[in-house]
């Protein structure tokens, strides 16, 4: 009986509320899903395509290079529609998505500008759907409670972290790369199909009479005049330059330094979800503890030294341990840094700039990203795959170390109060209240 208790669910836990553990089985779900793809899309270029780093470099900017094109004009389209459709739509297209690969290696017509091609569709998907899935939260859970719920969030995709690497490399040693993606299309049809049973309250604003570049114009404005959704986006996105230089040379340092094959891949990648469960475990606490932004700078820290640590590792057993020890540096970082990033944003911005906010400073933290995956692609083509790794560690590093020495980021230490929109717009909020009752 005892044992039974101790895992028994606290009275407020989020868990308890019925929509919101809908939700949770659903991002569990895709997040499986998302883990063979992590894997059996490089694996299918590096592998079974024989790319180069340039090559994988390029694969990684293709999917980037939506979120350069889209987020702005994104963010207006969902702040005028249900984001719940929106959600569910980008879960099925991203099944159809990558369910073409095995089919055109069935086929004999996959290649490598097949997968730039899917890779850009992916993108697309993920800029629109993934900024509804992260305004649908807001609609589920309360405020007060974001932090709490992007751990919950990320302890589901980090529960899938764990048991989805290994099941991975087992898939692509029996079926192949491109078979296991079909185990992926199922998945994410499965977490369309919860999302249906979602019930949320969402009262849409009456069409603005201001127009489509002007509404663009003034989400830009918001995030502008805000300096910490500034300081957010302009540390979040140098970690993203160097997270996609490490990320395009991951697999064939992986495949082509260490001698890995498919399945020990999946099995390292296994010490990925076992940083992610950590930090999902512990990091609200750490939060508490820190404050959401200086810990969100100590989870930029910890994966700089992750990547550092495999780059001075020699090829052998110790290279093996330490890319497995830095795949889980960048799992328990990487939590650290997005429940904060996420928390602090959302907790400032006004319900009806929602869209903007979140489309505009994803746009932000991405434009580095393109740049850092042909950094790292042209890197270890031309001086090795470690550099690129070098390059990453160090660019992290230093930037964990400037961004602790700004005051505003000491300071916060608790979500701050959700900004009025008249105090960053001024006029044009009037204008924007006047012409949303009109």
């Amino acid at each position: 009986m005892r044992g039974r208790l101790r895992f028994r669910l606290a009275d407020d836990d989020l868990l308890r509320d019925r929509t919101y553990r809908r939700l949770f089985s659903s991002i569990l779900i895709a997040s499986l899903g998302g883990q063979l793809t992590m894997l059996a899309l490089p694996l299918t270029a590096a592998v079974l395509l024989q790319a180069t780093p340039l090559q994988m470099g390029l694969l990684t900017a293709m999917e980037i290079l939506p979120f350069v094109l889209l987020s702005l004009p994104a963010g207006v389209l969902l702040d005028r529609v249900r984001k719940l459709p929106v959600y569910i739509g980008g879960e099925l297209l991203l099944g159809v998505g990558v369910a073409a690969v095995p089919v055109a290696w069935v086929l004999g017509v996959l290649s490598m500008p097949l997968l730039y091609a899917l890779a850009f569709l992916l993108g697309c998907v993920y800029t629109v759907s993934g900024s509804a899935a992260q305004i649908v939260l807001t609609q589920v859970v309360p405020r007060e409670r974001l932090v709490e719920a992007h751990a919950k969030n990320a302890l589901a995709s980090s529960g899938a972290d764990v048991v989805g690497p290994a099941l991975a490399g087992l898939l692509i040693k029996l079926l192949g790369a491109p078979l296991t993606l079909v185990v992926d299309a199922v998945l994410n049809f499965t977490s369309a199909f919860i999302l249906r049973g979602i019930r949320v309250h969402e009262a849409l604003r009456p069409r603005s009479a201001l127009g489509f570049r002007r509404e663009l114009a003034i989400g830009l404005r918001f995030v502008a005049g805000q300096r910490l959704l500034l300081t957010l986006a302009a540390i979040v996105g140098l970690w993203q330059m160097a997270h996609q230089s490490a990320l395009v040379v991951q697999i064939l340092f992986a495949t082509r330094t260490l001698g890995l094959d498919e399945s020990a891949v999946g099995l390292s990648y296994v010490a990925l979800g076992v940083g992610t469960v950590a930090a999902s475990v512990w990091g609200h606490r750490i939060s508490q503890r820190l404050g959401p932004a200086p810990c969100l700078v100590a989870g930029v820290a910890v994966t700089g030294a992750g990547w550092l640590l495999v780059a001075a590792m020699p090829a052998g057993t110790l290279g093996v341990a330490a890319f497995a020890a830095m795949l889980g540096c960048f799992g328990f970082g990487a939590v650290l840094i997005f429940i904060n990033f996420l928390a602090l944003r959302q907790a400032v911005t006004p319900a009806h700039l929602l869209g903007r906010m979140t489309s505009t400073m994803r746009w932000l933290i991405l434009l580095p990203a393109g740049p850092g995956a042909l950094i790292g692609g042209w890197l270890g083509e031309h001086f090795g795959l470690r550099l690129s790794l070098v390059f990453a560690g160090v660019l992290a590093l230093v930037l964990a170390a400037v961004a602790w020495r700004l005051p505003l980021v000491r300071s916060t230490r608790a979500l701050p109060e959700v900004v009025g929109a008249e105090e960053v717009l001024g006029d044009e909020a009037a204008n924007l209240s006047a012409a949303r009752q009109g």
